[in-house]
Protein backbone atom coordinates (compact mmCIF):
# COMPACT_ATOMS: atom_id res chain seq x y z
CA UNK A 1 0.00 0.00 0.00
CA UNK A 2 2.71 2.22 0.49
CA UNK A 3 4.28 1.93 -2.44
CA UNK A 4 0.92 2.51 -4.42
CA UNK A 5 0.52 5.82 -2.28
CA UNK A 6 4.04 6.90 -3.92
CA UNK A 7 3.17 5.89 -6.84
CA UNK A 8 0.15 8.06 -7.07
CA UNK A 9 2.23 11.11 -5.65
CA UNK A 10 4.45 10.74 -8.32
CA UNK A 11 2.31 11.00 -10.63
CA UNK A 12 0.44 13.79 -9.26
CA UNK A 13 3.53 15.73 -9.03
CA UNK A 14 4.15 14.91 -12.81
CA UNK A 15 0.85 15.76 -13.78
CA UNK A 16 1.29 18.85 -12.17
CA UNK A 17 4.38 19.54 -13.76
CA UNK A 18 3.02 18.62 -17.24
CA UNK A 19 -0.06 20.88 -16.41
CA UNK A 20 2.10 23.81 -16.04
CA UNK A 21 4.01 23.18 -19.11
CA UNK A 22 1.10 22.98 -20.95
CA UNK A 23 -0.77 26.03 -19.75
CA UNK A 24 2.69 27.70 -20.29
CA UNK A 25 2.61 26.64 -23.89
CA UNK A 26 -1.26 28.27 -24.22
CA UNK A 27 -2.42 24.45 -25.74
CA UNK A 28 -4.95 22.12 -24.26
CA UNK A 29 -4.01 18.69 -24.37
CA UNK A 30 -0.61 16.88 -24.34
CA UNK A 31 2.67 18.41 -22.99
CA UNK A 32 4.96 20.44 -25.06
CA UNK A 33 8.13 20.40 -23.24
CA UNK A 34 10.66 23.14 -24.80
CA UNK A 35 14.23 22.90 -24.10
CA UNK A 36 14.81 27.23 -23.55
CA UNK A 37 18.92 27.25 -23.53
CA UNK A 38 19.36 24.84 -26.75
CA UNK A 39 22.25 27.01 -28.76
CA UNK A 40 22.57 27.13 -32.54
CA UNK A 41 25.03 25.51 -34.61
CA UNK A 42 27.85 28.13 -35.49
CA UNK A 43 26.68 28.15 -39.31
CA UNK A 44 23.33 29.99 -39.12
CA UNK A 45 22.52 29.07 -42.53
CA UNK A 46 22.00 25.48 -41.40
CA UNK A 47 21.32 22.79 -38.13
CA UNK A 48 23.77 20.49 -36.78
CA UNK A 49 22.49 18.31 -34.56
CA UNK A 50 23.82 15.40 -32.38
CA UNK A 51 22.19 11.96 -32.26
CA UNK A 52 23.36 9.39 -30.58
CA UNK A 53 21.81 5.61 -30.12
CA UNK A 54 21.48 3.69 -26.76
CA UNK A 55 22.95 5.06 -23.92
CA UNK A 56 22.45 2.76 -20.87
CA UNK A 57 23.59 4.62 -17.50
CA UNK A 58 22.09 1.56 -15.37
CA UNK A 59 23.53 -1.25 -13.53
CA UNK A 60 27.54 -1.23 -13.56
CA UNK A 61 27.57 2.58 -14.85
CA UNK A 62 25.28 2.90 -11.82
CA UNK A 63 27.46 1.77 -9.39
CA UNK A 64 30.68 3.86 -10.24
CA UNK A 65 28.91 7.24 -10.68
CA UNK A 66 28.56 9.35 -6.92
CA UNK A 67 24.98 7.83 -6.10
CA UNK A 68 24.74 3.70 -7.14
CA UNK A 69 21.19 2.44 -6.42
CA UNK A 70 20.88 -0.85 -4.45
CA UNK A 71 23.62 -3.16 -6.70
CA UNK A 72 21.01 -6.21 -6.34
CA UNK A 73 19.90 -7.75 -9.89
CA UNK A 74 17.04 -10.35 -10.78
CA UNK A 75 18.59 -11.83 -13.49
CA UNK A 76 19.71 -15.73 -13.67
CA UNK A 77 22.76 -15.93 -13.91
CA UNK A 78 23.91 -12.18 -11.97
CA UNK A 79 22.65 -11.44 -8.98
CA UNK A 80 24.70 -8.37 -8.34
CA UNK A 81 25.32 -4.90 -10.28
CA UNK A 82 28.71 -4.89 -9.07
CA UNK A 83 29.52 -8.43 -11.01
CA UNK A 84 29.25 -6.54 -13.70
CA UNK A 85 31.90 -4.29 -12.83
CA UNK A 86 34.48 -6.81 -12.05
CA UNK A 87 33.48 -8.25 -15.55
CA UNK A 88 34.91 -5.27 -16.73
CA UNK A 89 37.92 -4.21 -15.12
CA UNK A 90 38.85 -7.89 -15.65
CA UNK A 91 38.71 -6.76 -19.02
CA UNK A 92 40.08 -3.41 -19.28
CA UNK A 93 41.51 -2.43 -16.01
CA UNK A 94 40.54 -0.99 -12.98
CA UNK A 95 37.93 2.11 -12.68
CA UNK A 96 38.53 4.16 -9.67
CA UNK A 97 35.01 4.53 -7.94
CA UNK A 98 33.24 7.42 -7.87
CA UNK A 99 33.86 8.66 -11.05
CA UNK A 100 32.57 12.40 -11.86
CA UNK A 101 29.76 13.04 -13.98
CA UNK A 102 31.23 14.14 -17.14
CA UNK A 103 33.20 10.75 -16.85
CA UNK A 104 31.10 8.62 -18.70
CA UNK A 105 31.19 10.90 -21.68
CA UNK A 106 34.99 11.07 -21.87
CA UNK A 107 35.93 11.87 -25.67
CA UNK A 108 32.72 12.62 -26.56
CA UNK A 109 32.37 16.20 -24.61
CA UNK A 110 35.89 17.31 -26.63
CA UNK A 111 33.23 16.75 -29.82
CA UNK A 112 30.15 18.31 -28.79
CA UNK A 113 32.24 21.40 -27.99
CA UNK A 114 33.70 21.52 -30.74
CA UNK A 115 30.44 21.12 -33.05
CA UNK A 116 28.21 23.10 -31.14
CA UNK A 117 25.13 20.81 -32.54
CA UNK A 118 21.87 22.68 -32.23
CA UNK A 119 20.18 20.00 -30.03
CA UNK A 120 21.76 16.74 -28.20
CA UNK A 121 19.58 13.62 -28.55
CA UNK A 122 20.27 10.41 -27.38
CA UNK A 123 17.73 7.14 -26.51
CA UNK A 124 18.38 7.15 -22.83
CA UNK A 125 17.86 2.99 -22.52
CA UNK A 126 17.70 3.08 -18.53
CA UNK A 127 15.07 3.50 -16.09
CA UNK A 128 16.13 6.70 -13.76
CA UNK A 129 14.57 5.94 -10.13
CA UNK A 130 15.12 3.98 -6.65
CA UNK A 131 11.74 1.84 -7.37
CA UNK A 132 12.90 -1.37 -6.22
CA UNK A 133 10.48 -3.46 -7.76
CA UNK A 134 11.29 -4.91 -10.82
CA UNK A 135 9.27 -5.68 -14.23
CA UNK A 136 9.73 -9.75 -14.11
CA UNK A 137 11.74 -9.74 -17.70
CA UNK A 138 15.53 -11.24 -17.68
CA UNK A 139 16.98 -7.87 -17.52
CA UNK A 140 16.56 -4.46 -15.45
CA UNK A 141 18.18 -1.61 -15.91
CA UNK A 142 18.23 1.25 -12.93
CA UNK A 143 19.95 4.96 -12.53
CA UNK A 144 19.26 6.31 -9.07
CA UNK A 145 17.96 9.87 -9.97
CA UNK A 146 20.72 11.86 -7.88
CA UNK A 147 23.01 10.50 -10.85
CA UNK A 148 21.07 12.30 -13.73
CA UNK A 149 23.93 14.45 -13.63
CA UNK A 150 25.82 12.24 -15.58
CA UNK A 151 23.39 13.32 -18.54
CA UNK A 152 23.58 17.20 -17.65
CA UNK A 153 27.07 16.96 -17.89
CA UNK A 154 26.98 16.27 -21.78
CA UNK A 155 24.08 19.31 -22.11
CA UNK A 156 21.67 16.74 -23.53
CA UNK A 157 18.64 18.21 -24.56
CA UNK A 158 16.49 15.27 -25.13
CA UNK A 159 15.87 11.92 -24.14
CA UNK A 160 13.95 9.58 -26.19
CA UNK A 161 12.22 6.72 -23.96
CA UNK A 162 10.34 4.77 -26.21
CA UNK A 163 12.54 1.37 -25.02
CA UNK A 164 12.40 -1.89 -24.01
CA UNK A 165 14.10 -1.05 -20.64
CA UNK A 166 12.37 2.55 -19.18
CA UNK A 167 9.47 0.29 -17.80
CA UNK A 168 12.09 -1.95 -16.16
CA UNK A 169 10.90 -0.83 -12.40
CA UNK A 170 7.34 -0.81 -13.39
CA UNK A 171 4.97 2.06 -13.78
CA UNK A 172 6.67 4.15 -10.61
CA UNK A 173 9.86 3.82 -11.70
CA UNK A 174 8.84 5.50 -15.42
CA UNK A 175 6.98 8.35 -13.53
CA UNK A 176 9.93 9.32 -11.44
CA UNK A 177 12.09 9.05 -14.35
CA UNK A 178 9.83 11.39 -16.15
CA UNK A 179 9.82 13.76 -13.38
CA UNK A 180 13.39 13.22 -12.85
CA UNK A 181 13.95 14.31 -15.79
CA UNK A 182 11.86 17.21 -16.05
CA UNK A 183 13.78 18.29 -12.70
CA UNK A 184 17.04 18.39 -15.11
CA UNK A 185 15.36 20.22 -17.91
CA UNK A 186 16.06 17.36 -20.28
CA UNK A 187 12.93 17.25 -22.60
CA UNK A 188 11.35 13.19 -23.25
CA UNK A 189 9.30 11.97 -25.74
CA UNK A 190 8.54 8.74 -26.42
CA UNK A 191 6.96 7.80 -22.96
CA UNK A 192 4.60 10.01 -20.53
CA UNK A 193 1.77 9.97 -17.91
CA UNK A 194 -0.87 8.91 -20.40
CA UNK A 195 -1.25 8.08 -24.27
CA UNK A 196 -1.04 11.60 -24.98
CA UNK A 197 2.05 12.51 -23.47
CA UNK A 198 3.80 9.53 -24.51
CA UNK A 199 2.86 10.61 -27.94
CA UNK A 200 3.86 13.91 -27.72
CA UNK A 201 7.11 15.68 -29.09
CA UNK A 202 9.70 16.73 -27.07
CA UNK A 203 10.74 20.37 -28.21
CA UNK A 204 13.88 21.80 -28.59
CA UNK A 205 14.26 25.62 -29.78
CA UNK A 206 17.06 26.78 -32.45
CA UNK A 207 17.85 29.52 -33.95
CA UNK A 208 15.81 32.01 -35.57
CA UNK A 209 12.17 30.81 -33.80
CA UNK A 210 12.71 27.44 -35.49
CA UNK A 211 12.45 24.51 -33.27
CA UNK A 212 13.50 20.31 -33.87
CA UNK A 213 10.27 18.15 -33.05
CA UNK A 214 11.38 14.78 -31.65
CA UNK A 215 9.03 12.23 -31.96
CA UNK A 216 9.59 8.97 -30.24
CA UNK A 217 7.93 5.56 -30.57
CA UNK A 218 8.96 1.78 -30.15
CA UNK A 219 8.24 -2.00 -31.83
CA UNK A 220 7.25 -5.26 -30.58
CA UNK A 221 10.33 -6.38 -32.43
CA UNK A 222 12.63 -4.20 -30.10
CA UNK A 223 11.13 -6.01 -26.83
CA UNK A 224 8.76 -3.55 -25.83
CA UNK A 225 5.78 -5.78 -24.02
CA UNK A 226 2.26 -4.25 -25.01
CA UNK A 227 1.55 -4.35 -21.21
CA UNK A 228 4.01 -1.21 -21.10
CA UNK A 229 2.10 0.90 -23.76
CA UNK A 230 0.73 4.17 -22.61
CA UNK A 231 -2.88 4.19 -22.10
CA UNK A 232 -5.75 7.20 -21.42
CA UNK A 233 -5.00 6.57 -17.91
CA UNK A 234 -2.01 4.72 -17.42
CA UNK A 235 1.77 5.85 -17.85
CA UNK A 236 3.61 3.92 -20.44
CA UNK A 237 5.52 4.09 -23.88
CA UNK A 238 3.99 4.75 -27.18
CA UNK A 239 4.30 2.02 -28.94
CA UNK A 240 3.11 1.00 -32.47
CA UNK A 241 0.98 -1.70 -32.96
CA UNK A 242 2.55 -2.64 -36.13
CA UNK A 243 4.12 -1.19 -39.46
CA UNK A 244 1.10 -0.35 -41.22
CA UNK A 245 0.01 2.38 -43.94
CA UNK A 246 -2.52 2.89 -41.08
CA UNK A 247 -0.09 3.53 -38.09
CA UNK A 248 1.82 5.98 -40.80
CA UNK A 249 -1.53 7.43 -41.24
CA UNK A 250 -2.03 8.35 -37.52
CA UNK A 251 1.72 9.19 -36.97
CA UNK A 252 1.25 11.95 -40.21
CA UNK A 253 -2.39 13.48 -37.85
CA UNK A 254 -0.10 13.68 -34.78
CA UNK A 255 2.95 15.29 -36.47
CA UNK A 256 0.73 18.06 -37.80
CA UNK A 257 -0.71 18.60 -34.99
CA UNK A 258 2.33 20.25 -33.38
CA UNK A 259 4.17 20.57 -36.52
CA UNK A 260 4.87 24.74 -37.46
CA UNK A 261 6.16 26.19 -40.93
CA UNK A 262 9.78 26.53 -39.33
CA UNK A 263 10.12 23.07 -37.65
CA UNK A 264 12.28 20.26 -38.47
CA UNK A 265 10.86 17.01 -37.06
CA UNK A 266 12.81 13.49 -35.79
CA UNK A 267 11.33 10.52 -35.25
CA UNK A 268 13.15 8.46 -32.93
CA UNK A 269 12.40 4.72 -33.45
CA UNK A 270 13.38 1.72 -31.00
CA UNK A 271 12.94 -1.20 -33.49
CA UNK A 272 14.57 -4.51 -34.40
CA UNK A 273 16.40 -7.23 -32.87
CA UNK A 274 20.11 -6.05 -31.16
CA UNK A 275 22.26 -8.13 -33.67
CA UNK A 276 22.89 -8.13 -37.28
CA UNK A 277 22.44 -6.30 -40.54
CA UNK A 278 19.20 -6.68 -42.38
CA UNK A 279 16.95 -4.28 -42.78
CA UNK A 280 13.47 -5.30 -43.91
CA UNK A 281 11.59 -4.21 -46.88
CA UNK A 282 8.93 -3.52 -43.86
CA UNK A 283 10.96 -1.36 -42.40
CA UNK A 284 12.43 0.49 -45.34
CA UNK A 285 9.18 1.38 -46.24
CA UNK A 286 7.86 2.71 -43.15
CA UNK A 287 10.93 4.94 -43.06
CA UNK A 288 10.19 6.07 -46.23
CA UNK A 289 6.38 6.79 -45.39
CA UNK A 290 8.04 8.74 -42.23
CA UNK A 291 9.24 10.78 -44.81
CA UNK A 292 7.10 11.18 -47.75
CA UNK A 293 3.30 11.19 -45.57
CA UNK A 294 4.64 12.07 -41.75
CA UNK A 295 7.22 15.20 -43.05
CA UNK A 296 9.72 13.26 -41.26
CA UNK A 297 13.69 15.56 -41.76
CA UNK A 298 15.05 12.81 -39.49
CA UNK A 299 14.42 8.81 -38.82
CA UNK A 300 16.44 8.22 -35.83
CA UNK A 301 16.83 4.35 -35.64
CA UNK A 302 17.84 2.25 -32.63
CA UNK A 303 17.82 -0.74 -30.58
CA UNK A 304 20.89 -2.68 -32.48
CA UNK A 305 23.77 -2.94 -30.48
CA UNK A 306 25.85 -1.72 -33.42
CA UNK A 307 25.74 0.64 -36.21
CA UNK A 308 23.66 -0.50 -39.46
CA UNK A 309 23.09 0.82 -42.50
CA UNK A 310 22.35 4.55 -43.54
CA UNK A 311 20.13 5.97 -46.50
CA UNK A 312 19.23 9.06 -47.76
CA UNK A 313 15.90 9.22 -49.51
CA UNK A 314 14.55 12.62 -50.75
CA UNK A 315 17.56 14.47 -49.15
CA UNK A 316 16.11 12.96 -45.52
CA UNK A 317 17.99 10.71 -43.07
CA UNK A 318 17.88 7.69 -42.71
CA UNK A 319 19.58 6.08 -39.48
CA UNK A 320 18.14 2.69 -39.62
CA UNK A 321 20.16 1.46 -36.05
CA UNK A 322 22.64 4.09 -34.46
CA UNK A 323 24.46 0.87 -32.34
CA UNK A 324 25.05 1.56 -28.74
CA UNK A 325 26.87 4.72 -27.64
CA UNK A 326 27.43 3.29 -24.00
CA UNK A 327 26.58 0.84 -21.77
CA UNK A 328 28.09 -1.97 -19.57
CA UNK A 329 28.81 -5.03 -21.69
CA UNK A 330 32.89 -4.96 -21.24
CA UNK A 331 33.98 -8.73 -20.68
CA UNK A 332 30.53 -10.23 -21.60
CA UNK A 333 31.56 -12.73 -24.73
CA UNK A 334 29.52 -13.07 -27.36
CA UNK A 335 28.45 -11.79 -30.42
CA UNK A 336 32.24 -10.62 -31.25
CA UNK A 337 31.91 -10.10 -34.75
CA UNK A 338 29.99 -7.02 -34.75
CA UNK A 339 32.38 -5.45 -32.13
CA UNK A 340 29.37 -3.76 -30.21
CA UNK A 341 32.08 -2.07 -28.01
CA UNK A 342 32.32 0.63 -31.19
CA UNK A 343 29.78 3.48 -31.56
CA UNK A 344 29.02 6.41 -33.66
CA UNK A 345 28.03 10.18 -33.17
CA UNK A 346 25.54 11.18 -35.67
CA UNK A 347 25.95 14.74 -37.12
CA UNK A 348 24.10 15.63 -39.37
CA UNK A 349 23.32 18.79 -40.89
CA UNK A 350 20.45 20.27 -41.86
CA UNK A 351 19.00 22.90 -44.14
CA UNK A 352 16.99 24.72 -42.21
CA UNK A 353 13.98 25.84 -44.16
CA UNK A 354 13.70 22.76 -46.36
CA UNK A 355 15.00 19.86 -43.71
CA UNK A 356 16.96 18.56 -46.83
CA UNK A 357 20.51 16.72 -45.64
CA UNK A 358 23.58 18.95 -46.21
CA UNK A 359 26.29 16.76 -44.67
CA UNK A 360 26.79 14.04 -42.30
CA UNK A 361 29.42 13.39 -40.21
CA UNK A 362 30.33 10.53 -38.37
CA UNK A 363 33.09 9.94 -35.08
CA UNK A 364 34.11 6.65 -34.24
CA UNK A 365 34.12 5.99 -30.60
CA UNK A 366 35.06 2.91 -28.16
CA UNK A 367 33.49 2.10 -24.79
CA UNK A 368 36.47 1.22 -22.82
CA UNK A 369 36.39 1.77 -18.81
CA UNK A 370 32.34 2.58 -18.97
CA UNK A 371 34.10 5.99 -20.97
CA UNK A 372 33.20 6.94 -24.44
CA UNK A 373 36.29 7.38 -26.04
CA UNK A 374 37.68 8.12 -29.84
CA UNK A 375 38.09 4.85 -31.27
CA UNK A 376 42.00 4.31 -32.13
CA UNK A 377 43.31 3.88 -35.87
CA UNK A 378 42.80 -0.17 -36.24
CA UNK A 379 39.44 0.34 -34.92
CA UNK A 380 38.57 3.05 -37.03
CA UNK A 381 39.54 0.84 -40.19
CA UNK A 382 38.18 -2.08 -39.16
CA UNK A 383 34.44 0.37 -38.67
CA UNK A 384 35.15 2.08 -41.88
CA UNK A 385 35.14 -1.27 -44.08
CA UNK A 386 32.10 -2.69 -42.45
CA UNK A 387 30.04 0.60 -42.85
CA UNK A 388 31.48 0.74 -46.37
CA UNK A 389 29.99 -2.23 -46.91
CA UNK A 390 26.21 -1.48 -45.35
CA UNK A 391 26.27 1.87 -46.47
CA UNK A 392 26.93 1.28 -50.12
CA UNK A 393 23.54 -1.05 -50.04
CA UNK A 394 21.42 2.17 -50.09
CA UNK A 395 23.76 3.48 -52.05
CA UNK A 396 25.87 5.97 -49.60
CA UNK A 397 29.91 5.72 -49.29
CA UNK A 398 32.18 6.55 -45.97
CA UNK A 399 35.53 8.50 -46.21
CA UNK A 400 37.93 9.28 -43.33
CA UNK A 401 39.52 12.71 -42.47
CA UNK A 402 42.11 13.92 -41.60
CA UNK A 403 41.19 14.28 -37.94
CA UNK A 404 39.78 10.71 -38.16
CA UNK A 405 36.17 11.22 -38.34
CA UNK A 406 34.14 9.75 -41.29
CA UNK A 407 31.91 11.73 -44.03
CA UNK A 408 29.26 10.11 -45.37
CA UNK A 409 28.17 10.49 -49.45
CA UNK A 410 25.23 10.27 -51.42
CA UNK A 411 24.46 11.12 -55.04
Amino acid sequence: MRGRRRFLRLLGCLTAGVAALTLRDGHAGAPRQERSDARPSDDAASITLFLGGDVMTGRAIDQVLPHPSKPQLYEPRMHNALGYLALAQDANGRIRRPVAFPYVWGDALAELERRKPAARIINLETSVTRSDTPWPKVINYRMHPANVGCLTAAGIHCCTLANNHVLDWQREGLVETLETLQRAKIATAGAGGDLDAAQAPAIVPVADGARILVFAAATEDSGVPAEWTATATLPGVHRLPDLSRKTVARISALVRRYRRTADRVVFSLHWGGNWGYTISREQRAFAHALIDDAGADIVHGHSSHHPRAVEVYHDRLVLYGCGDLLNDYEGIGGHEEFRGELGLMYFPTLDPATGRLRGLELVPTRIRRFRINRAGSEDRGWLLARLRREYQVFGCDVEQDAGGAFAVRWP
